[in-house]
């Protein structure tokens, strides 16, 4: 058991170093963090634009987050609001095409390393792996909001 948990700590802690090192060098480009590249990635998926609640939705983060995360993207010309009714309650949020060159870019430079990274694999062993992956988090979301049983 404890041969199991050392090799699943020891590989997901190399895979987000690995990946945060990876990502910044690339966020480096447009002048960005790593933070702003899930929100870049996720906005280029709704062209007519989404909320700011949706996107805290999307990419599991608060509605702070989100709330700093755009303001730095709207500085950098990268992202503007639309308002609804002159108003900026429930703005949608959309790409400027500065925002969808950066987040093209950053889309197809994770795809890349995605693609090399799971070079070797089958589309069996790719399907399994994802399968196992999206198992483990769940169960793991539930554990972290339940906490570990009394055994």
């Amino acid at each position: 058991m404890i041969d199991r948990f050392a090799r699943f700590s020891l590989a997901i802690s190399e895979i987000d170093r690995c990946w945060h090192k990876l990502a910044a060098e690339e966020m480096a480009k447009h002048d960005l963090n790593i933070a702003h590249a899930f929100y870049l990635t996720t906005l280029i998926q709704y062209p007519q634009g989404i909320t700011a609640a949706k996107l805290s939705e999307l990419c599991c983060k608060n509605k702070a987050d989100v709330s700093r995360m755009i303001s730095i993207l709207e500085k950098k010309g990268l992202v503007r609001r639309e308002t609804v009714a002159g108003k900026l309650y429930r703005a949608k949020l959309l790409l400027t095409e500065a925002g969808r060159q950066a987040a093209a870019h950053v889309q197809g430079r994770a795809a890349l390393a995605v693609e090399l990274a799971g070079s070797g694999m089958t589309d069996t062993d790719r399907e399994t792996f994802y399968r196992c992956l999206e198992q483990i988090t769940a169960r793991l979301q539930v554990l972290s909001k339940e906490g570990l049983p009394q055994l």
